[in-house]
């Protein structure tokens, strides 16, 4: 596809999307969303399974980190491309942190600790796909305002929440656009080989949001684990996808 169409195209889809989301009543986070179908508790931990499931997602985000510092000069063309990645891999790091902390006690006041660093990793990745696909300068100078409006979006939701207002729609737009943005810019040429290894990201990070609506379903299927804690897993395979892929590509130019 043409590059200049594409982003185009890209450009007006924000802008729809947005004004969609913009269009919609308030959004008010649903009380019954805390209650997951495995409360069980182990070892003393209320939640067990869903608050060690993040485990691997905390230890992935420092391995990501950890090779990014041993292998930087071997995995970037242009040392602006570590930002993006660096804020990712911290986020995802965060995440585990504060998901087990949320499933400790949920409640809405925890949620926001979950989702504030589940909303910079979302924005940062966007942000390395644009240095990939479009320029690195486009995803240089992009990194600062996605990151804003993430964390912006998450802070809005508790703010709102606070007032008895709650409004879920910038959250929730932060949350999903990447899914739709991502695919579209696969479509233009990659910087680096291995750039399909994204659609198995992409792909892994479906099955995690399944496994999040699928919660009860999947754990009445014989009650050994709920969906929320597959969510975690999946989440995890993800961004080692990511790491994998960083590990094992080359730069091709461009």
């Amino acid at each position: 596809m043409d590059r200049r169409r594409l982003l185009r195209s890209l450009g007006l889809i924000t802008l729809g999307l947005a004004l969609a989301v913009a269009l919609l009543p308030p959004i008010p986070q649903d009380p019954s969303y805390h209650r997951f179908a495995d409360g069980r508790p182990l070892f003393g931990i209320p939640n067990f399974l869903n608050v060690v499931s993040n485990l691997p997602v905390f230890v992935v985000g420092l391995l990501g980190l950890l090779h990014l510092g041993l292998h930087r000069s071997e995995v970037f063309a242009d040392r602006r491309e570590i930002r993006a990645y660096s804020v990712f891999f911290l986020g995802t790091a965060l995440i585990g942190c504060g998901s087990a902390w949320y499933h400790l006690a949920p409640d809405n006041d925890r949620l926001f600790w979950d989702r504030l660093p589940m909303a910079v990793a979302f924005m940062a990745f966007t942000a390395a796909m644009l240095a990939e696909r479009v320029s690195v300068t486009c995803g240089s100078r992009a990194l600062f305002p996605l990151l804003t409006a993430g964390v912006a979006s998450v802070i809005w939701w508790r703010l709102t929440e606070q007032a008895g207002t709650g409004d879920l729609r910038p959250y929730g737009f932060v949350h999903f656009y990447p899914a739709i943005l991502i695919p579209l810019l696969l479509f233009l040429p990659a910087r680096y080989t291995r750039g399909g290894e994204v659609w198995g990201v992409l792909f892994f990070f479906g099955l995690a949001v399944a496994c999040e609506l699928l919660d009860r379903p999947i754990f009445s299927l014989g009650g050994l684990v709920g969906g929320h804690t597959l969510k975690h897993l999946f989440a995890a395979v993800a961004v080692w996808w990511v790491l994998r892929m960083l590990a094992t590509r080359h730069y091709r130019g461009g």
